[in-house]
C-alpha cells in the first residue's frame, strides 16, 4: 500500500521535517512539496539535509501539484502553512481533490481547525475563521488522548499544548489534584518559525533565557478546551512560556496541589497506566532530559511529590512530537496504518 503525500507550506521548518519523515516511510511517498514562495526552487537548496532524499526535486507552486495526483486515487494531504494561511489552501486543495475524485484524509499543523468553533477562534486570533464551513470535518487532540475519530480529517495541537496536555491529562483524570495547572515551559527557536525575527536573531537567543507573554500566550485557550474535552473537566492553566537559546526541543514543567498527598510512585504508576499502550511516551523514573527526545517523535515525562504539590515534567521536540511526529501519527491512523510507522528510526545523540 502507497499512498501519494502531498505537503503544502513545504519549504518552512514544519514542512521540512514533514518532508524528512515522509522520505522513509513506508507506505507514503511523496508526489509534491508545495510553496508558493520557494516554488521551482530544489528542495536540496532550501533543505540540504534532504539532498540525497529528494535530488532532482523541485517545489511546485499551489497551482501546479494536483497534477501529479492520479485522477480517483487516494491523497494524504499535509498542511504546514502558517496560521491564517492554512485554512484557505486547505479549503482549495479539497476543493481541487473533489474534482478529480480523490479520496482524501487532511492533517493540519496550525491553528486554522483546532477549535470546535469559528467564533472561537476569531476570540483568541483576531480574524475571521477563513474557511468555517470545514471546521466540522475536523478533529483535534493530542493521538494519545483520543481514538480514530469520525471526521475524516485531524489537526494537530500546537507545539506548546502538546508538551503540556501530556503531562496534564492523565494527572486530572487520576483525580488527586485541583483543577488549578501551573506551568512554565522553555521552547527552542525554531518553534517561531523560519522567517527571522527579533525573537530568534542568535545574538539575542545565544545564552539568553527570558519569558514572554506571561500569563497570555494564545496557546492557553486551546490548552483548556482540549483539556475539557480529554477531561470533562474545566481545568485553569496558569502558563509562563519562555524563550530556550536551543535551536528546537520543549520542556515544561507542571505544578498542582493535590486533593490528598500521594506519592511520586503513585502517581507515577497512574501515568504509566495511562499511557501504557502508547509507544511514544515514555515515564521515566528520574527527570526526563531534553537531548532525549531531539529529532524524534518520543515524548518524557517524569513526576515528583512532596507534601501536597505534584509537578510533572514534560519534554519533547517541538517540530517532530510537536508539529511534523504528532502529524503523521494522525495520517496513519486516518489511513488505518501502524501510528509508528515512518516514526520509529534512531535519533542522534550529542545534539
Amino acid at each position: 500500500m502507497t499512498i501519494p503525500a502531498v505537503v503544502l507550506g513545504a519549504s518552512g521548518y514544519v514542512g521540512g521535517e514533514i518532508l524528512r519523515l515522509l522520505g522513509t516511510h513506508p507506505h507514503f511517498r511523496l508526489a509534491a512539496a508545495v510553496s508558493d514562495s520557494r516554488r521551482g526552487d530544489a528542495i536540496a537548496d532550501v533543505f540540504p539535509n534532504l539532498a540525497r532524499t529528494y535530488s532532482g526535486v523541485s517545489f511546485d507552486g499551489p497551482d501546479a501539484w494536483l497534477e501529479k495526483v492520479d485522477k480517483g486515487g487516494d491523497l494524504a494531504l499535509f498542511s504546514a502553512a502558517p496560521h491564517g494561511a492554512s485554512a484557505p489552501v486547505i479549503a482549495a486543495a479539497l476543493e481541487g481533490a473533489a474534482d478529480r475524485g480523490l479520496d482524501v484524509h487532511v492533517v493540519d499543523s496550525s491553528a486554522d481547525f483546532r477549535y470546535t468553533s469559528a467564533e472561537q477562534y476569531e476570540a483568541v486570533y483576531g480574524i475571521p475563521h477563513p474557511a468555517p464551513a470545514l471546521i466540522p470535518e475536523f478533529f483535534c487532540a493530542v493521538p494519545e488522548h483520543a481514538p480514530v475519530p469520525d471526521a475524516p480529517h485531524a489537526a494537530h495541537p500546537g507545539c506548546f499544548a502538546t508538551a503540556v496536555l501530556l503531562a496534564a491529562v492523565p494527572l486530572l483524570k487520576s483525580g488527586v489534584v485541583n483543577e488549578e495547572l501551573f506551568v512554565s515551559g522553555i521552547t527552542g527557536s525554531t518553534g517561531s518559525g523560519r522567517s527571522p525575527q527579533a525573537g530568534t536573531h542568535h545574538p539575542e537567543r545565544h545564552s539568553n533565557l527570558y519569558a514572554y507573554k506571561p500569563l497570555l500566550h494564545r496557546h492557553v485557550p486551546e490548552i483548556e478546551a482540549l483539556l475539557e474535552a480529554s477531561c470533562q473537566t474545566r481545568a485553569s492553566v496558569h502558563f509562563v512560556p519562555h524563550s530556550g537559546p536551543f535551536a528546537r526541543g520543549i520542556y515544561v514543567t507542571m505544578q498542582a496541589r493535590m486533593k490528598v498527598p500521594v506519592s511520586s510512585d503513585e502517581v507515577r504508576n497512574a501515568f504509566r497506566s495511562f499511557y501504557e499502550d502508547s509507544e511514544f511516551v515514555n515515564i521515566v523514573d528520574g527527570i526526563p532530559r531534553l537531548k532525549d527526545v531531539i529529532a524524534c517523535n518520543d515524548a518524557r515525562i517524569g513526576v515528583s511529590c512532596e507534601g501536597d504539590t505534584v509537578v510533572v515534567m514534560s519534554a519533547i521536540d517541538n517540530l517532530v512530537k510537536g508539529a511534523a511526529g504528532g502529524a503523521l501519527q494522525w495520517m496513519n491512523r486516518l489511513w488505518s496504518l501502524s501510528e509508528s510507522s515512518g516514526l520509529t528510526a534512531a535519533s542522534p545523540a550529542w545534539t
